[in-house]
């Protein structure tokens, strides 16, 4: 057998719900700007690659595993747009994030920490008829880009805590994009973020509020998709 060369993180970086939705998405309004479309980022080099049995909302459980996942519960949350700023019907959302300790669920992730293995790391959701989806997730840890020896190398740098997503809906453009956490240092020397214009970040960096539910940390993120 061939080896096939590997590419570092930083390369292919540059290349490249226990509760029912109505109860947890964001209420239904108009958009306080314009509709833009989003602004479009990598997949990065960890969009999973291996079918899972459990894709659903809540990524804290995993399906078969009696212990929850590690780390802080927060929800995320919002509406699928045009750029009339009607509700897309129907849109599938793929979330995709490292766990607490840094580690996706990905055969190509060199990190060496210990992955949390009742971590779900993917889920799916379809927006409904306000074009809202909603997710229960946990905050994902920030990561180095590089490793020696098994060790970080401090050279190369961190990437942020973020949250992929891709959103699809036959007649529109097929937007991946990630969200960030208002207030965290690495936000600023981010390999990805820092390409993005600053007047665009506060439609990604966002703040959490308290969620009326239980309390849990709740991020609205809408997405605007442009036409096809």
């Amino acid at each position: 057998m061939t080896d096939k060369p590997r590419l570092s993180r930083r390369e292919l970086l540059g290349a490249s719900l226990a509760l029912p939705l109505g109860a947890l998405a964001a209420p239904a309004r108009a958009a306080t700007e314009s509709c833009a479309a989003t602004p479009t980022q990598t997949s990065g080099p960890f969009y999973p690659v291996h079918q899972q049995v459990d894709v659903d909302v809540d990524l804290t459980r995993l399906a078969g595993h009696d212990d929850p996942a590690t780390g802080e519960v927060i929800r995320v949350r919002g509406r699928v747009l045009d750029e009339a700023c009607n509700p897309v019907v129907n849109a599938l959302v793929d979330l995709w994030q490292a766990d607490a300790n840094g580690r996706y669920s990905h055969p190509a992730d060199a990190n060496p920490a210990r992955r949390d293995p009742n971590f779900q790391g993917w889920g799916q959701a379809v927006t409904d008829a306000e074009g809202r989806y909603a997710f229960r997730t946990i905050k994902p840890a920030a990561y180095p880009l590089e490793f020696v020896d098994g060790r970080p190398d401090e050279r190369m740098g961190y990437r942020t805590p973020h949250i992929h997503f891709r959103v699809s809906r036959r007649g529109y453009r097929e937007l991946t994009t990630q969200m960030y956490f208002e207030g965290e240092p690495l936000n600023e020397t981010d390999i990805v973020l820092k390409d993005t214009p600053r007047p665009d970040w506060p439609r990604l960096v966002l703040r959490p509020t308290k969620s009326d539910v239980d309390g849990v940390p709740s991020f609205t993120f809408d997405l605007t998709l442009a036409r096809s």
